[in-house]
């Protein structure tokens, strides 16, 4: 027990990567009976295009920051949950990531999440914030498929959402609990792309998707914190094997085309797998970098932005598959 405490220990601790404020109350009404429950929160401007809202889900204090479509974008929205690796936060996800720069445009009508993780405290670690989706954090009594579906009634009642085109990233665990929502939340999640992260062995023995799932892949090579390969001790699942399941689900060819570009100025490599002719004209998606470590990769670092990747593919498929 004292070994697998100290993996703890090291997991993911690296993984994350004010202003005037205004409340602005929201009760919002499930109507699909007549008994349903009043979903309420507390919305406060953060920073000029985000805003951060509180809520009480099942007894705990929970919040995400939200960056409403823009001002001048018309129709539905889109929807993207970046969610933050083990220990980090929504704030830090959100800089470290960047994807507000893609989605805040006119003509890019998105509404871009960042959820915050509950704590964390069971006989085998404890943390500031997590993502309850298995191996190490097993024990955890949070419901955060639930977490995240309530979030989707309670902006679906602010904003015109298009239903069709709801998608989740992640770094690390969050890349863990992006797979999570895929195999559980599926009716609602078109697409998921996991950087660093992998499936627990819960996760993978229990998926149970309703539709052909577009996934995307991102790892380095010597990742120590979640493996490439692997690490049956804490239960994380190797990457390839990952692939192989969602290959078979949508019924993709076997064997993926592979291209290879190297980046020797960089010291790393891009391998980038392909699982192609499957259901609904979806894909199965790798990049396996060469000497990339536990990190969220930079075009100027390894040859690949993961944020540009991760939106290239999204704005590729929605939940019906390859959009025309």
């Amino acid at each position: 027990m004292h070994k697998l405490y100290l993996l703890f220990i090291f997991l993911i601790v690296s993984c994350g990567g004010g202003g005037s404020s205004t409340s602005v109350e929201s009760s919002s009404n499930n109507n699909s009976n007549n008994n349903s429950n009043s979903l309420s929160e507390t919305c406060e401007q953060q920073q000029t295009n985000f805003q951060r809202c509180d809520f009480k889900h099942k007894e705990l204090d929970r919040y995400y920051l939200i960056q409403p479509p823009h001002v001048e974008a018309e129709g539905q929205s889109a929807v993207i949950f970046n969610l933050h690796g083990y220990g980090s936060n929504a704030f830090a996800q959100m800089e470290y990531t960047g994807l507000n720069n893609y989605t805040n445009t006119k003509e890019n009508n998105f509404i871009l999440i960042h959820p915050q993780g509950a704590p964390l405290n069971t006989p085998l670690t404890s943390s500031s914030s997590h993502w309850n989706s298995g191996a190490w954090t097993i024990g955890s009594t949070v419901d955060d498929i639930d977490f995240i579906d309530t979030i989707i009634k309670l902006i679906s009642q602010k904003y015109n959402i298009n239903m069709n085109r709801i998608y989740a990233t992640g770094m690390s665990n969050g890349g863990f609990m992006s797979y999570h929502l895929a195999c559980n939340l599926s009716s609602k999640i078109a697409a998921v792309a996991s950087v660093t992260g992998s499936m627990s062995k819960q996760t993978f023995e229990s998926c149970n998707p309703e539709h052909p799932t577009a996934v995307l892949q991102i790892h380095g090579t010597i990742d120590g914190t979640v493996p490439y390969d692997g690490n049956s001790t804490i239960g994380m699942e190797p990457v390839e094997k990952v692939m192989t399941l969602w290959q078979e689900y949508n019924s993709c060819n076997a064997d993926p085309l592979i291209s290879v570009t190297d980046f020797f100025e960089k010291g790393s490599s891009v391998e980038h797998w392909q699982y192609i002719n499957c259901l609904n004209s979806i894909q199965v998606e790798l990049y396996k970098i060469g000497g990339m470590w536990h990190t969220w990769p930079q075009e100027d670092r390894f040859g690949i932005s993961a944020s540009e990747t991760i939106w290239n593919f999204f704005n590729t498929y929605d939940i019906n598959g390859k959009i025309n």
